[in-house]
């Protein structure tokens, strides 16, 4: 009976444990499939999307959505580098103008709705969706600019621009800085609504770039009538404009649905449609921005990525118009009970109809900038329209020509190695003659310790570095890298694109770059050197805390300095012409010519650098023994011959490795020449390294040349650094 029993009991753990472990895979196997959504909502958005995404996984318990906030600077580019890993989302929300790109590039997964669900949504919304043939996400909202104003200034919105310029007449006050309206007439995407409103276009019929047609330049003439007769504010920005409107200086702006946020609580306003451009009799036509949610052509399950699309597009619009505050793509949202559309989308949505859907095409990258540039030219009263824009588009042409032709790697593999062989035998040769392998052997040890160090210098230092090289022969199109050889160095050193003088050129680049890097340098060193001799004496008072606030310009972050003093050269507000202004000196446009915004960047960073060089000579100063400058002066010497006899040649031990230091720093100083010129005007005060980065990441993604570029850049560098170095073994 017991064996019985206990052979019963053994049967019953066994059924047990086999259903405990068919429950585990049936749990396994009906366990909810995860879907990723990758987005860079703020805010009201935010709060909306995730809401939504909470609903929908309650209803779909087999589907649960995992929402992931990107930040907005860095989404474009890890959206490129993850999805054709493997690693990026199923489905993520972005605003369309990436389409053709990433659809050429195979990064996004096409999608299927009925004529009469897409008949639903706004026909710019499906126009924008729109690329070959093909729909490649579905809308969710609506982004464009209108027309801000201020009831108080102006009671009546206007409805053509000749009312608007009448108004403008008699609101401006431009002595007193105030004008009837504000925009950032600098910039291509606001400047777009007039220059539909003209009747323009950026591509033609032939589906190519046209920045010069007549109506383009109509428009821009448009805009420097308005500049002339000062109606609007010069070199305007975004800060500008919101602090005009705050303050009650503006009686219009033309801005987009984000500008609500930054009006203050007392000032009322409200939103209408742009006015129709009079001289035409259309309406004036902002960009239209169409957020979307797409599917990511490496989602793991499309069906169920695309229910979710579904259901963010239909289902939650509502809830997206009246908690997100959008302005829905959808044309009669499904609203949550007791809510209404809120306000601020209303009025957007009544602007949607008068918009054009920004170009989807991969060459709209590439217009930005010279369309910019012509404009900023023309506000600056330094070229006319039409030589501007037709400056623009010969720009554009460079920037947008062919790719090198494809070559076979074979000849350069093949010499690779060979160099690489010869390297090896010459390194054994080496070591044979000066019997480096009995040297190592008996240091062996201490080569056992630099062994993480040597690691870490080839896994964080070589190998980037080396990859960094390898791009250089390569061009990179739509996703796809092509073995171009070294096509891309001839290109840059023939300047076969472009003249010598042109600043596209990497010549005119470099002398830019060199003259930049001696005028700071020797200003470093002089103005830190002066300081130095003066704050060593004694008798000076307060020396501690003299070389405290000499010291803060270069502790502060440089960007924030940077901002500090763009926002001080700006030419009707900023405080470096108001101080010329005491002197009856007419205010400088700062930006308009080479030579003055050359000297902005350079006073920026003078200020910026000086405090380095100070303390260098400070600390080289305390070394030089005091007898040597008494025994000079009894000797009868001056000041002046002091300084050259004794201190200056005592010092340059100090000084020359902190000069080398300084010039590689300030040869590769992106951020005061990004920040403060941007490069004006027409590129021409970029350096290298600014050049580097804008071939990368503004025209087109052309890594290869910009990785040339940057392999020309460390070989400049590394002549430079050779040749002091044999100079300070001549000087010791």
């Amino acid at each position: 009976m017991m064996c019985n029993c206990k052979h019963g009991s053994a049967i019953m753990r066994t059924l047990a444990l086999s259903a405990l472990i068919l429950y585990l895979l049936c749990v396994n196997a009906y366990a909810a499939e995860e879907l990723t959504l990758w987005h860079s909502y703020r805010g009201d958005e935010k709060l909306a999307l995730e809401e939504a995404v909470r609903s929908f996984n309650a209803s779909h318990p087999e589907l649960q959505v995992a929402p992931l906030a990107v930040p907005h600077e860095a989404y474009a580019n890890k959206l490129t580098s993850a999805i054709p890993r493997g690693h990026g989302p199923d489905v993520f929300i972005f605003a369309h103008e990436r389409l053709g790109d990433w659809s050429r590039a195979g990064l996004l997964a096409p999608v299927t709705l009925e004529e009469k669900e897409l008949e639903r949504y706004y026909k710019s919304a499906r126009d924008a969706l729109t690329y070959e043939g093909k729909f490649w996400g579905l809308p969710l909202a609506l982004k464009s600019a209108a027309l801000y104003y201020n009831p108080r200034l102006v009671p009546i919105p206007p409805k053509d621009t000749d009312e608007m310029l009448k108004i403008m007449r008699e609101i401006s006050r431009p002595e007193q800085g105030v004008y009837g309206l504000a925009y950032e007439a600098g910039s291509f995407y606001f400047h777009a609504a007039w220059l539909f409103g003209f009747g323009g276009y950026i591509f033609n019929d032939k589906n190519e770039a046209e920045l010069n047609a007549p109506a383009n330049i109509r428009s821009v003439e448009f805009v420097q009538s308005m500049m002339k007769e000062r109606l609007i504010p010069e070199e305007p920005n975004a800060a500008l404009v919101a602090q005009l409107f705050n303050e009650g200086r503006a009686g219009m702006v033309i801005n987009g649905p984000w500008f609500a946020g930054e009006i203050s609580k007392d000032v009322s306003y409200d939103i209408v449609p742009l006015p129709i451009v009079s001289a035409t009799g259309q309406p004036a036509a902002p960009f239209l921005t169409v957020e979307a949610i797409f599917m990511s052509s490496k989602a793991k399950d499309r069906d169920n990525a695309f229910e979710f699309m579904c259901y963010l597009a239909d289902d939650a619009a509502g809830l997206r118009a009246t908690t997100g505050r959008q302005a829905v793509a959808l044309t009669q949202p499904l609203l949550p009970s007791g809510k209404q559309i809120d306000p601020l989308a209303a009025r957007f949505l009544l602007q949607a109809p008068y918009t054009v859907a920004m170009p989807n095409h991969p060459l709209m990258r590439a217009v930005w900038e010279p369309a910019a540039q012509a404009l900023r030219k023309v506000m600056r009263g330094a070229a006319e329209p039409t030589d501007a824009m037709n400056r623009a588009q010969l720009q554009l042409r460079v920037l947008t020509r062919p790719a090198p032709p494809e070559k076979s790697p074979s000849p350069y593999i093949a010499l690779l190695l060979l160099i690489i062989v010869a390297l090896i035998v010459w390194l054994l040769v080496w070591m044979k003659r000066h019997e480096g392998w009995r040297d190592m052997r008996r240091a062996g040890t201490a080569y056992a310790y630099l062994l993480p160090a040597a690691l870490s210098m080839i896994l964080l230092l070589f190998l980037p570095f080396i990859v960094g090289t390898a791009v250089a022969f390569f061009s990179h199109h739509e996703g796809e890298f092509t073995f171009v050889g070294i096509a891309n160095f001839v290109s840059i050193l023939t300047s076969s694109d472009y003249a010598v003088n042109d600043p596209l050129s990497f010549y005119f680049t470099l002398v830019v770059t060199v003259l930049w890097t001696a005028a700071n340098v020797f200003l470093h060193v002089t103005l830190g050197m002066a300081l130095a001799l003066m704050l060593r004496h004694k008798w000076l008072k307060l020396r501690g805390v003299y070389r405290v606030l000499l010291i803060v310009p270069w502790a502060v972050p440089n960007y924030i300095t940077a901002l500090i003093w763009k926002g001080m050269f700006h030419k009707q507000f900023g405080a470096i012409n108001a101080f010329l202004a005491w002197f009856g000196v007419e205010p400088v446009s700062w930006f308009s010519h080479f030579w003055t915004s050359f000297a902005a960047n350079v006073a920026t960073n003078t200020w910026l650098g000086f405090p380095f060089m100070m303390v260098v000579t400070l600390g080289a100063l305390q070394a030089i023994p005091a007898d040597l400058e008494e025994a000079a002066e009894i000797d009868g010497a001056g000041p002046v011959r002091r300084f050259f006899s004794v201190t200056l040649p005592l010092l340059k031990p100090a000084l020359l490795p902190a000069v080398i230091l300084g010039s590689v720093w300030t040869f590769n100083m992106f951020n005061i020449i990004y920040l403060v010129s941007g490069g004006e005007p027409e590129g021409s005060t970029e350096i290298l390294i600014t050049e580097a980065y804008r071939w990368a990441f503004t025209r087109q993604e052309q890594y290869g040349y910009a990785a040339a570029y940057a392999t020309l850049i460390f070989v400049a560098l590394l002549i430079y650094s050779n040749g002091t170095r044999i100079l300070m073994k001549e000087k010791t």
